[in-house]
C-alpha cells in the first residue's frame, strides 16, 4: 500500500452473511429498518435494465421535488446515503481541513472525512464542516429544529453544516430542516430505513445548487440503478403512509423500553426506531449468545461503547422473542 487507508466502518444488517450457511430464520435487530413499511409493490420494467439510466435522473428528481418542494437543481442522488456523504466530503473538504464530529455517531462521516485527507475534531471552532445526525445513531436522540437552525445561524463565513436525516421520517418530521435553503446547509435523506429496502441502495440530499452540481459531477455515473429509481418513484407516492409507521413504532418502542426495564436494563430515551441499551458486561459476549439463538443485535463497541447494544424496534411478536431470549444471555 502506498498510503494509509482507514479500515472499513462496521455496520449492522449482517443477516445475509449469517444466513449464508443456514436456512433457519434469523431475527435481525441490528439493522434499523421500518418494521411497518408502507406497501409499495416491487414492480420493475424489464426493459429498463436493457438501457443505461438517465444519469441526470430528471424524472427521479422531479418526483423528489414534488414531495419535498425543492428544485431539482437542489437535489443530489446517490447509491445509498453513504455515497451522498462521500461525494459531499470530496466536494467540500481537502487535505488538512477539519470536520467536527460528535461521538458516538454514524461512523461513515469520519470515514468520508479521512478518505479525502481531512481531520476530525470535536471542537466546531475552525471546522470547515460540522456533522449532525438527527436523530442520532446509535442513541436515537432528536435535536429540535430550533436548535439545528441556531447551529446554522452560528456558523462563521466559510463553514458548513451537514445534517443527516436518514431516520427522521420514522421519528419526527417536524424536526426536519430539509425545507431550509442556505448555502451553508446540506441535508441528506434515505429511503432505506423508512421503506425497509436496504438492498436497493438509494440516498438523496438537498443543498445549494452550486454544491449539488459539483457533487453530481463527482459521483459515479449511473450510480442509481434502474430498479432503485423505479422503486423510489413509487415509494414517494406513499410518503404520507409513514405517519402510520411512526404511530406503530412509538407503541412498540414503548413496549420494548418497558420490557428492558423489567429485566433490569435502562435503555436511553429515543425518538427513533431503535434503542441504545447499556449492559452490565461486554456487549460482545451478549451478542454472541444471542447469535447462537439466531438473534442479531448491534454490538456498539465500534461506536466506542463496548458495554452497550443497539436494538431495532420490530413487531410485537419479534420483540417478545428477543426479550424472552435476552435474560439468559446476561451475566
Amino acid at each position: 500500500m502506498s498510503r494509509n487507508n482507514p479500515g472499513k466502518v462496521i455496520h449492522g444488517g449482517t443477516v445475509r452473511w449469517h444466513q449464508r450457511h443456514s436456512t433457519e430464520k434469523i431475527l435481525d435487530f441490528s439493522a434499523n429498518l421500518n418494521p411497518f413499511p408502507p406497501n409499495v409493490p416491487l414492480e420493475f420494467d424489464a426493459g429498463a435494465i436493457g438501457a443505461y439510466p438517465d444519469d441526470r435522473y430528471e424524472t427521479l428528481k422531479e418526483a423528489i421535488s414534488g414531495v419535498f418542494r425543492r428544485d431539482p437543481e437542489e437535489i443530489a442522488v446517490g447509491n445509498g446515503s453513504v455515497e451522498v456523504i462521500r461525494t459531499y466530503c470530496t466536494s467540500t473538504l481537502g487535505a488538512g481541513d477539519r470536520a467536527a464530529i460528535f461521538e458516538p455517531t454514524f461512523g461513515e462521516y469520519g470515514m468520508a472525512v479521512r478518505l479525502c485527507g481531512g481531520e476530525i475534531t470535536s471542537d466546531p471552532a475552525g471546522a470547515a464542516v460540522r456533522f449532525l445526525c438527527n436523530p442520532n445513531n446509535p442513541d436515537g436522540a432528536l435535536t429540535p429544529r430550533t436548535t439545528v437552525l441556531a447551529i446554522l445561524d452560528e456558523l462563521k463565513p466559510g463553514q458548513r453544516l451537514f445534517v443527516d436525516e436518514a431516520f427522521i421520517e420514522l421519528s419526527d418530521p417536524a424536526a426536519s430542516v430539509s425545507d431550509i435553503r442556505d448555502p451553508a446547509l446540506f441535508v441528506s435523506r434515505s429511503i432505506t430505513k423508512s421503506f425497509a429496502v436496504p438492498g436497493l441502495r438509494f440516498g438523496f440530499g438537498f443543498g445549494d445548487p452550486d454544491l449539488v452540481a459539483e457533487m453530481e459531477t463527482r459521483r459515479l455515473p449511473w450510480t442509481v440503478n434502474a430498479c432503485a429509481e423505479t422503486f423510489t418513484i413509487a415509494a414517494l407516492e406513499h410518503y404520507r403512509d409513514l405517519e402510520e409507521s411512526r404511530r406503530l413504532i412509538r407503541a412498540e418502542r414503548a413496549w420494548l423500553e418497558g420490557a428492558f426495564k423489567r429485566i433490569g436494563l435502562s435503555p436511553l430515551p429515543s425518538s427513533a426506531n431503535y434503542l441504545l441499551v447499556p449492559l452490565p458486561c461486554e456487549a460482545a459476549a451478549v451478542c454472541a449468545a444471542l447469535s447462537d439463538r439466531r438473534i442479531l443485535v448491534r454490538d456498539c463497541t465500534s461506536f466506542g461503547l463496548p458495554k452497550a447494544i443497539r436494538v431495532a424496534v420490530r413487531t410485537r411478536e419479534e420483540n417478545r422473542i428477543l426479550m424472552e431470549a435476552l435474560p439468559a444471555c446476561l451475566p
